[in-house]
Formats: C-alpha cells, structure tokens, sequence
C-alpha cells in the first residue's frame, strides 16, 4: 500500500500535509519545504490512506482516482469506498482485488491522528459527532469533556445552561513570523474564543500556567477604534472617521453564560499549577465572583486586586470610579503554584523607626522585635495597585479601544509565572498580554475574533522583536520572538463580526427591531434570528434561542389556535449542522413552530458583503514595485474615488512579502511596518534566490489584499 500512499501524498494540499505533520507530531526535516513533508507523512505508519482521504477535498480525491486510473465520476464519500476497495498493486501498477471492508463514510478523528495523550490525570471522555459541511460531505470530530465545576455557590440567571464538553475545531495555518526556539514558536489565532480554546483542548490541556482575560464588562457601549489615513495629504475632517470594533450590549443574562462558558474551558486548559486573572470592572464583579466561585469553587480564590488609576473626572453625584477589579483564582491553591513576591516601599514611620533596616520575627514573643542589618526590601505589595492608564499620547497607545497599560500585565505575568512557561489570553484586543509575555521570555497564545485584534497585535509583535533583537538580551531569559498566525474557522466574508449583523439586516432587508427581543428582526411574517458568523451553525447556538422564547404568549397562540405554529422563524447562518431545523422543533416541544433556515454562503452567494482592494505589483530592474493599491472598503467609509488617491500609502497599514510562497503558508521575509506618521516604502528589492512572490498588503481597516507573481 506505500505506492497507493505515495499517489495520495501526492495529490495532497501543502496545508494539509503540514496539519498532519503537526497532528501526529511527525519528526520534518523542514516544515516549509514540501519534499520533506511529504516524506514524512508518507513514511509514517500512523497515518493510513483512507485517514488521508479522509482530509481531503472532493476535488482532490477524485485527482487520486484519476492517477490510479479509477473512475473518477461520483461524490467524496463513493470515490473512497472504490479507491479503498480497489488500490493499485505497488509492483505492477495494476489494480488488486482486497477482501471488501466496511469502510464508514465518517472517520474518527481520533483514529486519523493516533491516540492523543491525556493532558491531566484525568483522560479527557471523547465521542464522535456527525457534521455537515455546505458540500454535503460528513466530517466526524471529536469531543471533549470536562471535569465536573465545584458547583457551589451558584448564580442562577435567566436561560442558564451547563457547559460540560466541546468539539474540536480544525485551524488553519496562514502566517509564519520569526524562527522557532527550543522547538516552540509562539501562536495566535482569529476566531471565536469559544472555537479556539476547544482547539487547543487537543494539545494544551493543562498546559497552561497563567490566563489572563479582559473580557467584556456588559458596559452597553459600543467600542469604536478611530481610523486616520496617514501623511498630510488627507488631513481634512473627511479623513478619518470611528470603526465600529466591538460591541458590550448583552440581551437579559447572555453575558453571564458568555463568561460561564468561556471559564469553564479555561479551567480546563490550566495546568494544575496554573491560575487566572479575571480582568473587569466595579458593575459586574460581584456576578462574575460568584461564577468564578462556582467554577473554581470558593476555596481557589486567592485574590481580588484592585487597579487604581486616575483619568478626568465626570460631572457625577456620585463617587468617582476610577478603578477595576483583578480577580484572581488558582486550579488548586495548595498546589505547588508560582508566585514570586514582589515589595513596595515602606511607609516613611517603618523607615524612620527602624533605619531602614529588615525587622525578624521574636519566634518566642511572635513580634518583629528584632532588626537585622540588612536593608528592608520594602513591604510585600499589597492588593491595590495605583498604575497609570495609557496618556492619549503615550508611545504604547495602539488606537484600539479599552488597550491596557503594559505595567499592569507585566506584574501580573512576573508574579504568576518564571520565564519559559505559557500564558494564554484569548481576549487579546491590543495585544498587551502577548507583547509583555515576548519581553518577559514566556511563551504564549493569544486569539480574538477580530481581525483589527489580529492586526494590531502582528503589528505590534513584529515590532517588539525586532526591537529584542537589536538590545543586549539577558543570557538567562530565552525570549520566543517567532509566533505564528491561525483562522479558526473557513469562512472569511466579514472582517469585522461587531458589523456582521448590521450588514446582513441591511443585505437581506430585514426589518430591524429595536425592542429588546431574543430576535434580530422580522421578514416576510417570520421573525429572524441571525446565527454566529464565519462559522457553521451548531445545536448549542440555538440555546440563547430557546431560552429567550416567550413561552407565555405561545400559550396563548396555542390556546387560540392547535394548528397553527406558534412562531415562524428565519435563521440565518453561514453553513449548519444538517438537523439544526429539526433540533429546534424537538428541543419547543410541544409547541409547534415554523422553521426556515438560510444559508448564506449557499442560498445568497450573489450577495456582495464588502468589495475587494484591488493592487497593481510588478518586478523591474531586481525590485517589486507596488505601483497601486484600492482598498475599497476604506475608500467608500472615506468618501473617496480611486482618481482621488494620490499616494496609496496612506492608506495602507503594512506591506508582508514573501520571496518563496509554498502556496499555503504566507512566511514573509520583508516586513515593512512603519511608524506613527511614515509610510511604507512601496518598494523592496527582490532577492536573487526569490521564486513564487507572494504579496499581503494590508489598510488601516485591517482589511487585505493578496497576489503572487512569478520572477523572471
């Protein structure tokens, strides 16, 4: 069967050679050469064809039929079967007859990849579950899940579910930044957080050592970043104007089982060693303290830090807040848990009392009666921290909103950690967490689910290691500067997710409802619940659904009428579950309700969401030249045309290329990413040694635009 495999390997995409590779942990000469992943994915015992097969597109398995010289008409699933029914011989070339095995349309992802380790001491109970892709073919993942919550105390609210297991969910490798250091190279993902961390349940459970989150507060304000076109010759009112980032408006108790959710894995990802720090504010501590006891359980608090800061103050009869709350929780905090002891200064009355010297513990009186001659550390820091926000034109403000001071995050991380171990923070935002982490010499995961967050922390990463690189590093400290870029997810139609929904309403024109319902809106008679974007729709999104329903004016219609549906309902969504229709009848009985689902990327695909940039790039005299770029979503939020733009520059963010494009992974060895006003330049020269040129140019909306071109 190795001559079949080869024919696969063959056919198969680099990316997805490269998962393999990474899934099995498989032993690669050079994981950016696709040669040597080809040897050792071939080579490889673990990985069989028919897990091979399996992976690949319907496309791509009817390449396989065509070089083994098997009829390559009908779907995925059929094309398998046959293919493994009827490999070729590896002597002859010729086709052999096997004894007919059942092969499942569906292949455990599990036994694709081997048997996956156990994180904690506990293995982690896996099942299987059917999913539809819009191709109609059947994916099989896996599951994970959890060890019970403590339970107690418990916060009930309104349409409170438990959350005990999670699906894995595959990521794509897009950008490769920097070089690996002892065998690790730091991550950060675009997606749903949610996705994410069940992701990472598959290699990093219990692995990490500290989290660190600033989720939403619940404020009910809408998070805006001011974009600006750069330089001088668009500096008019009309230049700039607020991007909408992120939105903190929750309907009833959505937030609460927003967090639970996202915490409940977060237990799960901690080492038993490991704490988080739950950042948020004086309005919503005492409902997350008392998740947080409920998860954790109320025994694993260790403490809540009070960040005190000073800003202008508002015309208020109240007391001025100028404060959040730091709550900090352990795994288990009678484990061998890290904590490096920071001092304050002593008070002036302990300096001039004792001369500044360390006073020792009288064991037998059990006063500090005694005083050494050593000089006083200080007093150990206490739990109110008086830290400074950002000035509006400090150096580290990056323009993204609710951005936090480095200070704060780099005393949280030396305290919680020693340099080498992880840290996570999956609402990244700015990036702070993950930049402090690189200085610091930590390794780290970062993820959010929007792509400004993205940007702005590649931005900002690149940066920061181009800097490390140019100072005298501490021989002690290993600082991980290289770090990679993942999609959680394989849909990419909007950037912004905050917008996703105003654009759909507007696109499919629906009317929008401005009281505060479980719906979005009313079309045609049906009221419309539009599903989480840039993903398929699954069984556990409906739950919002179904706890927001007005069952008490269903009663009614069902009292008025036995035959009619309660409710008609429109969902949209970007590819389901094939049963999601009939999951939310079942799960509303015995009412009866009308159901119709929309799949956007299936049934509207002549809809325009947003337009895309459009670029000029050439190659003369040894140099690539970006003679033009539109990128024309930022032009229409700027009122300009094409013939207006005179220096694309302006508009544009930064410029990655890649000299030597495998066709998957974008690895650029040019990164041209200015400072606060200046440009990029425009134009590199090109290498002897380039091949496929691939090009990223990104705007000031994030937004991007890619080509490649040929040299020579």
């Amino acid at each position: 069967m190795r001559g079949f495999k080869r024919c696969i390997v063959d056919v198969a995409a680099t990316a997805l050679l490269r998962q393999v590779a990474d899934d099995l942990e498989l032993d690669v000469a050079d994981r950016r050469k696709r040669v040597d992943l080809e040897e050792a994915v071939a080579t490889a015992r673990r990985c069989k064809p028919e897990h091979l097969l399996a992976r690949m597109t319907e496309r791509e398995v009817k390449q396989v039929c065509e070089a083994v010289g098997i009829d390559p008409k009908g779907r995925k699933n059929g094309l398998i079967n046959r293919l493994l029914d009827k490999p070729p011989s590896k002597d002859t070339g010729q086709s052999r007859r096997t004894p007919k095995a059942s092969h499942p349309q569906a292949v455990s992802y599990q036994s694709v990849l081997g048997t996956v380790p156990a994180m904690n001491d506990k293995p982690a109970s896996q099942s299987t579950l059917v999913l539809s892709e819009p191709a109609a073919e059947s994916t099989t993942v896996e599951r994970y899940e959890f060890e019970p919550i403590k339970g107690y105390p418990m916060l009930n609210w309104l349409g409170k579910r438990p959350y005990t297991s999670t699906q894995y969910y595959p990521a794509q490798l897009k950008e490769v930044h920097g070089e690996e250091l002892d065998g690790w190279r730091n991550k950060i993902f675009w997606g749903d957080n949610l996705q994410v961390m069940s992701h990472l349940l598959k290699k990093f459970r219990g692995k990490f050592d500290l989290i660190y989150i600033d989720p939403p507060f619940d404020s009910k304000a809408v998070y805006t970043k001011k974009i600006k076109s750069n330089g001088q010759k668009h500096n008019s009112d009309s230049s700039s104007f607020e991007e909408k980032q992120y939105s903190d408006m929750w309907m009833n108790d959505a937030f609460l089982q927003f967090i639970y959710e996202r915490i409940s894995i977060m237990r799960e990802l901690l080492s038993d060693t490991g704490t988080l720090t739950l950042h948020c504010d004086p309005h919503k501590v005492h409902h997350l303290r008392c998740v947080m006891d409920e998860v954790f359980g109320e025994s694993n608090f260790l403490n809540e830090i009070i960040w005190s800061y000073r800003r202008w103050p508002s015309n208020s009869k109240n007391f001025q807040e100028m404060h959040d709350n730091l709550l900090w929780y352990a795994k288990n905090r009678n484990s061998d848990r890290v904590f490096n002891k920071e001092y304050e200064e002593a008070s002036e009355s302990y300096m001039k009392r004792f001369g500044g010297k360390t006073q020792i513990l009288d064991e037998e009186s059990g006063t500090r009666k005694i005083t050494s001659d050593l000089d006083t550390k200080g007093m150990p820091r206490r739990d109110v921290w008086d830290i400074s926000i950002i000035a509006g034109v400090g150096s580290e403000r990056t323009g993204y909103p609710t951005q936090k001071p480095e200070k704060l995050i780099d005393r949280i991380i030396r305290s919680c950690t020693n340099p080498g171990e992880l840290v996570l923070d999956c609402f990244m935002g700015s990036g702070t967490t993950q930049v402090v982490s690189m200085k610091l010499g930590r390794r780290f995961i970062g993820a959010d689910i929007n792509l400004g967050a993205i940007q702005t922390t590649t931005k900002r990463l690149v940066k920061t290691a181009a800097d490390l690189s140019k100072k005298k590093l501490d021989t002690t400290v290993n600082c991980y500067t290289g770090f990679e870029v993942y999609n959680v997810n394989h849909y990419d139609i909007f950037r912004n997710p905050a917008q996703a929904k105003d654009l759909l309403i507007e696109a499919l024109e629906i009317q929008k409802l401005e009281m505060a319902t479980v719906f979005d809106g009313e079309k045609d008679g049906r009221m419309v619940k539009i599903m989480p974007v840039n993903r398929i729709a699954t069984r556990a999104d409906l739950n919002e659904l179904i706890a927001g329903f007005d069952y008490k004016a269903w009663d009614r219609r069902r009292n008025e009428s036995l035959t009619r549906p309660v409710e008609k309902i429109l969902l949209v969504c970007m590819g389901h579950e094939p049963d999601l229709k009939a999951q939310l009848q079942k799960a509303v009985e015995p009412y009866r309700i009308d159901v119709q689902v929309v799949d956007i990327l299936r049934d509207k695909a002549n809809l325009e969401f947003r337009r895309d940039s459009e670029a000029k790039v050439t190659v003369k005299k040894g140099e690539l030249v970006i003679e033009r770029f539109y990128p024309m979503n930022l032009l229409q939020k700027l009122s300009l045309q094409k013939e207006a733009v005179e220096d694309w520059r302006e508009l544009v963010e930064s410029v990655l290329i890649d000299w030597n494009y495998d066709g998957a992974v974008l690895q650029p060895a040019v990164v041209d990413v200015p400072d606060k006003n200046e440009l990029v330049q425009g134009r590199y020269p090109v290498p002897v040694d380039a091949g496929t040129i691939r090009v990223k140019i990104t705007d000031l909306l994030s937004e991007s635009w890619e080509g490649g071109l040929g040299n020579g």
